[in-house]
């Protein structure tokens, strides 16, 4: 078992153009290490903006054929959705070579900093990167890995989704989908939200107690009611209930067309984004840089200049009577903030949404149906297309379509259109003055195109 990446020089990735696999490699490639990687997309000459970004790091990209794989290379790292039949994996077993999850890697990048680590089902990249956000502003110099790409870091022509600072800090995301977050041994424990996503509560639960136990420190947000049984001590906790003991506590929320306005502790905040779960979100932020040593009012100037991250409400603009906004929301609870955070700006909010996993949408259908049907108003829409699939072995036992028609037997007004490419023309008639069309959808690397395509389209 590898204690330590100290010895170790060269690391290949298997699925490298993956958002959490490739900042991994970034990350190694930024603390010296020699990098190099494969990714099945390579192969299909997809993802060619990831590879040259990679690549113009010093980072050497191989087709998915087994070629990338040498003598020379120490150490494997796969993704959970790395098959052993891929040639890399054969072609590193033949020569012997230590593979180990990225998970792994990430607990052993973790020990050697002081790591900061960000879990929940909702909201793990907007905090890490608020969180980044601030303590770049007071000057700590902070390294983060991210599950998507900031960006301040993106203008500078990067992937955006890692970068090593100078400073003692280190910003993750500890994920509970594949239970990796019990890995982690981190100074200061965040913990955002509980809700149903790949596994049941009770599992969730049981997920989240031992990434507590496992943390130094631990701050959760009492206003979920989940979170808050986990509470270690009051004074690092954040509510938006000023009924509740914490030592954090935001008020006054007032959202305006795309910006929101609220305090917190009394010092004003403005965030140039939507929903009263980014002002959570903040909340969680400052609640951990407070207590590192960031003043409220340095915390709230780097929340005003906070640019963002990679599709999470991406406005793209306004075109005649529309205005697009990208969104990463893929879970239930998860697609209905998006859709009320929306609704502010919106005298008609259309919102279109398409399912990655057909065992994740079957497991959710009912929540979906839920969800969903609650958030949207009488006269807003909801339309899919069909569900991504990402390739391997699964059962195609539902379809998008079954979830339009639960929403429509639920009232609301559901559409599908089975290929994506039909839909701006298919909803063109349902354009109305002030209309937001909201894209919703993870996991599919091609979600980027596609709204620079339907804002083309418009």
């Amino acid at each position: 078992m590898i204690q330590s990446l100290d010895k170790i020089q060269h690391v290949f990735f298997i699925g490298i153009a993956g958002t959490g696999m490739s900042a991994l490699a970034q990350y190694l490639n930024g603390i010296g290490k020699n990098v190099s990687g494969s990714d099945r997309y390579f192969s299909k000459g997809e993802a060619e903006d990831i590879k040259i970004k990679l690549e113009a790091d010093g980072i050497t990209c191989f087709p998915q054929d087994g070629s990338g794989i040498h003598e020379g290379i120490e150490l494997v790292i796969v993704s959970t959705a790395v098959e052993d039949t891929v040639p890399e994996v054969q072609q590193a077993k033949t020569f012997a070579i230590p593979i180990i999850k990225r998970s792994e890697l990430l607990s052993l990048i973790c020990k050697t900093k002081r790591t900061i680590a960000v879990g929940g089902t909702s909201g793990k990249s907007t905090t890490s990167a608020m969180i980044f956000a601030i303590l770049e502003e007071a000057g700590m110099g902070a390294s983060i890995i991210s599950g998507a790409g900031l960006t301040c870091l993106i203008k500078e022509g990067r992937i955006g989704n890692a970068k090593v600072g100078k400073g003692e800090w280190l910003v993750i995301e500890a994920d509970e989908s594949d239970g990796s977050i019990v890995q982690y041994e981190a100074e200061i424990g965040l913990l955002l939200n509980i809700d149903k996503d790949h596994k049941e509560i009770d599992v969730l639960l049981d997920i989240f107690q031992t990434f507590k136990n496992k943390s130094r420190y631990f701050s959760v947000n009492r206003s979920h009611p989940l979170a808050a049984r986990l509470s270690k001590e009051s004074a690092w906790d954040f509510t938006i209930d000023e009924n509740m003991e914490a030592g954090y506590k935001a008020s006054a929320f007032d959202q305006r067309g795309l910006d929101i306005r609220f305090e917190i502790n009394k010092q004003p905040f403005l965030l140039h984004s939507v929903g009263k779960h980014n002002m959570e979100n903040v909340l969680a932020a400052v609640a951990i840089t407070s207590k590192v040593g960031v003043e409220l009012s340095v915390a709230a100037r780097a929340i005003a200049s906070y640019e963002g991250i990679y599709r999470r409400h991406q406005v793209w603009g306004t075109k005649g009577s529309v205005t697009l906004i990208d969104d990463y929301a893929h879970n239930p609870v998860k697609c209905a903030a998006s859709i009320r955070a929306c609704q502010p700006a919106a005298k008609k909010l259309i919102a279109w949404f398409q399912p990655h996993g057909y065992a994740p949408t079957k497991f959710l259908r009912q929540d979906f149906g839920e969800e969903i049907s609650t958030a949207i108003r009488e006269g807003d829409e909801v339309w899919m297309s069909e569900i991504f699939y990402a390739g391997g072995t699964t059962t195609k036992d539902i379809s998008a379509a079954d979830l339009i028609g639960d929403l429509k037997a639920k009232g609301v007004n559901a559409f599908f259109v089975e290929d994506r490419n039909q839909l701006v023309e298919t909803m063109r008639p349902h354009f109305s003055e002030g209309t937001v069309l909201l894209l919703m959808g993870a996991r599919d690397p091609s979600l980027e195109k596609f709204a620079a395509q339907v804002w083309s389209e418009l």
